[in-house]
């Protein structure tokens, strides 16, 4: 598949309860990042195949925790322009996450929501 989902992130509004049921459920291994500001990130990786992703507290007040799939795109400014001219919308246009890559997230024509990712390597 050329445009492979690379990564799914959980929002959730109790990540201590999410951390608990993952681990438990899956025996997934998390490892907490301090990103500053007060937010923590926590990242799985499976030991085999697929991808991995990580965990947060919800960004938007009052809504119910939900999981986002990332898809890996070569062009993160190109990809997020040509999802608009497809009839998506843009919810946060590009943004980098230092040493690591830039996404954007996107609803699509029916109200789905979706990430895009650029790999820092692909820059």
């Amino acid at each position: 598949m050329a445009h492979p989902f690379c990564h799914m992130e959980l929002g959730s509004t109790d990540v201590a309860k999410s951390k608990t049921f993952y681990t438990t459920m899956f025996g997934w291994n998390i490892r907490d990042m301090d990103m500053g500001g007060g937010m923590t990130y926590s990242m799985f990786k499976p030991e085999g195949e697929g991808p991995g992703g990580g965990m947060m507290k919800h960004p938007v007040p009052g809504a119910p925790s939900s999981w986002l799939p990332y898809v890996l795109v070569d062009d993160i400014h190109a990809a997020t322009k040509q999802a608009t001219s497809l009839g998506a919308k843009v919810m946060k246009d590009v943004q980098e996450v230092p040493h690591t890559g830039w996404f954007s997230i996107i609803l699509d024509p029916t109200g789905a929501a979706l990430g895009l990712w650029q790999e820092a390597n692909k820059a």
